[in-house]
Formats: C-alpha cells, sequence, structure tokens
C-alpha cells in the first residue's frame, strides 16, 4: 500500500471531480492520504473529507496563510485540536512552518505563529507537519527552542546537514515531484544517500507536478506555433510513478520502496495506523 502523506485534496482544483481523483488513486495503490488544513476556514473541510474517504487529516496554519489570519485563530486551532483529540483521524499539526521564498512575508509574525503552534502540538503531544522553504535553519532554531514529537519535514530540499538535524529530532523527509526532475541534484542526492529510515512520499496534491506533468512558463504562455498548454495538476494517483523514481535511485524494488516508505509514514504519524484501521478508503 501507498501512503501519500502531503495531499490537499480540499483545494478548489479538485472541487469538480474529487471522487474521481480518489477512484484513481485508489486504482493505482494509494490508500491513504494525509490532508493537512492550512488555515481556519478549512478545518471542518479536511476533517470532513478525511472522514468521508477514510483516510487522515492534520489542523493547523500554513506561513503564507498568516498575513490574513487573526490572533483569534490560534484559539480557534487549539479550541479545534481540542474539540477533536479523540478522533484517530487527526495525525498532526499541520501544515505549518515558515516561508522565507516568497518576498514581502512578515518574518516575525510568521515565527510568533510558528512557535505558537509548536506549543499547541507539545500539549496535544501530537507530531506537526512542516512547511519547509529556504527555512530550514529558522525551523531547527524553533524545534530546539519547543521540541515535538517529531513529524515530517514536507517536501524538503534542504542541504544534508539539514536533513540530518530534522532525522535527529525525530523527523521523516517529505519527497515528491522535485524527485523526479534530473536537474534536482541536491534532493535526488539525499534520496540516495539518506538512511531508509528518514523518507517518506507525498504528492502535495495538486501543486509540485512532477516531470512528466510540469509545463515551463513557455509552454503555459504557447506561440505562434504552438497553443499554451496547462500546468499539470498533481493528484495522488502519480505517488507511485514517483515512488519508481525513488526505487530507481536506490536500487530498490517498487514493491519495497511502498512498504518502506509507508512503514515511515506510520513511524513519523502514530496516529495513522488507527486512523486507516476502520476501513479501506474507497470514493463516496
Amino acid at each position: 500500500m501507498w501512503i501519500d502523506t502531503h495531499a490537499h485534496l480540499d483545494a478548489a482544483e479538485f472541487d469538480r471531480d474529487r471522487d474521481a481523483v480518489v477512484a484513481r488513486s485508489v486504482a493505482a495503490g494509494v490508500l491513504a492520504w494525509v490532508i493537512p488544513a492550512v488555515e481556519v476556514a478549512n478545518f471542518d473541510v479536511v476533517r470532513k473529507l478525511a472522514h468521508r474517504y477514510g483516510c487522515a487529516y492534520a489542523l493547523g496554519i500554513h506561513p503564507l496563510a498568516v498575513q490574513k489570519a487573526a490572533q483569534d485563530d490560534l484559539e480557534a486551532l487549539k479550541n479545534a485540536l481540542q474539540a477533536h483529540r479523540n478522533d484517530p483521524r487527526l495525525v498532526a499539526v499541520g501544515e505549518i512552518g515558515l516561508d522565507h521564498f516568497v518576498p514581502g512575508l512578515d518574518r516575525p509574525l510568521q515565527r510568533q505563529f510558528y512557535l505558537q503552534q509548536l506549543r499547541l502540538a507539545r500539549a496535544m503531544d501530537l507530531p506537526v507537519i512542516l512547511h519547509v522553504r529556504r527555512s530550514a535553519d529558522a525551523l531547527l532554531q524553533g524545534l530546539r527552542q519547543l521540541p515535538v514529537a517529531g513529524g515530517i519535514a514536507h517536501a524538503f530540499n534542504g542541504s544534508a546537514v539539514q536533513a540530518d538535524q530534522f532525522v535527529q529530532r525525530g523527523f521523516k523527509l517529505g519527497l515528491g515531484g522535485t524527485l523526479s526532475f534530473e536537474r534536482a541534484l541536491r534532493i535526488r542526492a539525499l534520496a540516495r544517500e539518506l538512511p531508509e529510515s528518514a523518507l517518506v512520499l507525498e504528492t502535495d496534491s495538486p501543486d509540485i507536478p512532477p516531470q512528466w506533468l510540469y509545463r515551463s512558463a513557455a509552454q503555459r504562455q504557447g506561440s505562434a506555433d504552438a497553443p499554451p498548454l496547462p500546468q499539470g495538476r498533481n493528484e495522488p494517483a502519480e505517488l507511485p510513478r514517483i515512488g519508481q523514481v525513488l526505487a530507481d535511485l536506490r536500487g530498490w524494488s517498487l514493491a519495497q520502496t511502498a512498504q518502506i516508505c509507508s512503514h515511515n509514514s506510520h513511524v513519523a504519524l502514530p496516529r495513522l495506523r488507527a486512523a486507516l484501521a476502520p476501513a479501506a478508503p474507497t470514493a463516496a
């Protein structure tokens, strides 16, 4: 069984065919997904989708959402975590973290929300799902100040030293579509060299399309000789093909890759096993 540890199935891109997306995922052998919230407004949505499709969810405030968030939103997150603390499908606090890539963001505000959410994760004894974009050192600084019960460094693309520091703190590193690009030398090297116990797979659907779905800016714009092509939408059914890239890099079989990464997902998110126990997910 494949586990997609990061899929935004609540995204508007899936509104027209969400059941079909889930059906394709199940047909491809991807039987579990973690749906992370990004703001208070979608807490109920991700929870209901997790129950509808028999998967798991996380609650948190994304660093790109803190710009429009209110301080009351942290209280709303606390209340939601407490209200659903006995829900086995609630497996983490996330997606939280820091984004130092997008220009013009309020970094002190991001850090404030990040640290407060680490405190909530500690209080709930939940792992966290971290947004890491040019912010690994700052995230690690926060984890040294407020250690949590591990989790996943989502879409990791940092250095080997940073990777090792996350792993030492009980984190798995999320690998996705970026792995499929031959020019992604650093992440492909990490995928080959890190301990197998450090790796989990994800799609970040509908984002981070793998190479076979990616369209360049020129392709999206089109020309006199070629019509514009839309950016390919990523979805959980792509996970086994991404897994094949990892298998090729590691010299593993595809079945071995699924087994290793699924096991690591359960280690990173201990409540995941209970979340998936009642029944295999099916399209509603």
